[in-house]
């Protein structure tokens, strides 16, 4: 395959077994993201977006096909090497916001760069992008004491904390509200256009869809059209 996006899917197929039957949940995809695009990917339910997603986060193995983030061939690369490319390159963000209940905002954060090795240094860029979620002043509450907006926001700062390039983003407005999803599409969109991350979305509504630069629609396993 030949270097061009950052992400590069091509022919990308994927067969779940149920009981004896064959379920075929991507049916030969094929996909380009640009460095510093924002994609939306909608559809309906059971359309291949959330396994797609799966597979380009190295979360999931393909049945076939190729897949390239960030120039490296996923299936060249072990279990610790796709470890090691989701903690460099890649951030996810997911429709339920997975903050631990018992660490503070701060310390929620705090956890994804220990695990990337960061530890304590200091990070004078982040505190710009705190300023930029809104959540400069809500640092050292715990999960319960935030809204649902707020966790949200305490999620995508945790994704994006050891400067990914990609952000894979997974209905990150599904459990907020009309004015709390306007509010997060407006950060990501931020951090696309302020960062320069390349952004993929999946969503259901093609308000949100309408973030990004480009829209993929998928339906039956299939990309079907992109605008």
């Amino acid at each position: 395959m030949s270097s061009g996006g950052i992400i590069q899917v091509r022919d990308l197929r994927k067969i779940y077994r149920v009981g004896k039957v064959d379920v075929p949940a991507l049916r030969g995809v094929d996909l380009e993201a640009q460095r510093g695009e924002f994609v939306a990917i909608v559809g309906p339910s059971g359309s291949g977006k959330s396994t797609l997603f799966h597979i380009i986060g190295g979360l999931t193995p393909p049945t076939s096909g190729t897949v390239r983030v960030a120039d490296e061939d996923l299936a060249a690369l072990t279990d610790a090497g796709r470890t090691k490319l989701r903690k460099r390159t890649v951030g996810f963000v997911f429709q339920k916001f997975n903050l631990l209940p018992n660490l503070t905002a701060r310390d929620n954060i705090a956890v994804a760069r220990y695990i990337a090795g960061a530890g304590k240094k200091p990070d004078p860029q982040f505190e710009e992008v705190l300023r930029l979620l809104k959540i400069d002043d809500r640092l050292d509450h715990k999960p319960n004491a935030l809204s649902g907006g707020e966790q949200q926001r305490i999620a995508i700062a945790r994704a994006i904390v050891n400067h990914p390039a990609i952000l894979l983003a997974d209905e990150p407005t599904g459990n907020l509200d009309t004015e709390n999803s306007k509010a997060v599409l407006e950060i990501l969109r931020d951090l696309n256009e302020r960062l320069g991350q390349t952004i993929l979305m999946i969503t259901h509504n093609p308000e949100a869809a309408a973030y990004g630069h480009h829209t993929v629609h998928m339906r039956d396993g299939r990309i079907i059209e992109r605008t």
